[in-house]
């Protein structure tokens, strides 16, 4: 299990839908944020030095699942806790519990590739490399 690194978040009125919730494609944005926060605190360059040092270009997305608890509004602030409990050979699982004060808002898996560009175009599933993993373990 990797450490868990906490993405703090201010919901507001534009978050929200005519029923004064959040509008749930704000919480996909929000967990995309707090992915990419992750390896920012662990110490991880950005996405355009790792694709000069590394190759890695980031970790797109390529399966989710999302079970959503209760809802959120506006002024509400909401804390997302992002962990990586299961690292594979070229992806990785990344969990996030959003929550305001204790209470569960919702809970989220990804399963994230590390890419490269592929020659040609597109991208491709690269190893994750040894110096991104021990940073984040």
């Amino acid at each position: 299990m990797s450490q868990q690194v906490t993405y703090t978040v201010r919901v507001e009125f534009g978050d929200c839908d005519p029923a004064g919730i959040v509008w749930f494609p704000n919480f996909f944005r929000w967990i995309d944020a707090a992915s990419r926060h992750f390896f920012a605190e662990r110490g991880v360059p950005r996405w355009e030095e790792t694709a000069q040092t590394l190759g890695v270009i980031g970790t797109p997305l390529v399966d989710t699942h999302t079970r959503f608890v209760k809802s959120a509004s506006y002024g509400d602030t909401l804390t997302i806790a992002v962990a990586i409990p299961e690292w594979r050979d070229k992806s990785f699982l990344q969990t996030y519990r959003v929550k305001r004060g204790e209470e569960l808002i919702l809970e989220c898996e990804e399963v994230r590739i590390f890419a490269a560009k592929r020659e040609g175009g597109g991208i491709r599933a690269v190893p994750i490399p040894a110096e991104i993993r021990r940073l984040c373990e």
